[in-house]
């Protein structure tokens, strides 16, 4: 009786490639689908809207499963709350302080940008301009469950 080797696939959301994947470099931003048809695969941002990344509707089918290994997960987009102070770079350019609310994204580069959303007027707003900071300073921030719609969605005012 035979036995086929059976590989779990990472879950999916954002990945950082660690070496090229096919035609993708090392060091780019992905979202890899681990249920795709006709099979996992990955794919690349192709716009940014609200500093969230958007992605391609056709990916690249990842045929040899052991490439998975040079796929860096990745904290989602989205708000957090900064759990400890800390300083985006080495530099200390800006200060993100305990109990600020944050949006996270990234770039091309899968380099994480925090943005720090204000009240205007009784609404959120958010910048379209960020901090570019490190992976390691993500282990400060909290994600935060914020429902989400369309603009064609909301409800009345």
């Amino acid at each position: 009786m035979g036995y086929a080797l059976v590989m779990e696939l990472p879950p999916c959301g954002l990945y950082r490639t660690s070496a090229s994947l096919g035609s993708i470099p090392a060091g780019r931003l992905v979202y890899f689908h681990n249920h795709g048809d006709p099979g996992p695969g990955i794919y690349l941002p192709e716009e940014w809207r609200y500093n969230r990344a958007e992605f391609q509707g056709k990916g690249q089918v990842i045929e040899d499963l052991d490439l998975l290994r040079f796929l860096e997960p990745l904290p989602p987009e989205g708000f957090y709350r900064v759990v400890e102070s800390f300083h985006c770079c080495e530099k200390q350019c800006r200060l993100f302080e305990q109990e600020a609310l944050v949006q996270l994204g990234y770039n091309t580069n899968a380099e994480p940008i925090l943005f720090t959303p204000e009240l205007v007027d009784s609404m959120l707003a958010v910048p379209a301009q960020g901090w570019k900071t490190t992976l390691a300073t993500t282990k400060n921030l909290r994600q935060l469950r914020v429902p989400t719609s369309k603009r064609d969605n909301l409800p009345p005012q």
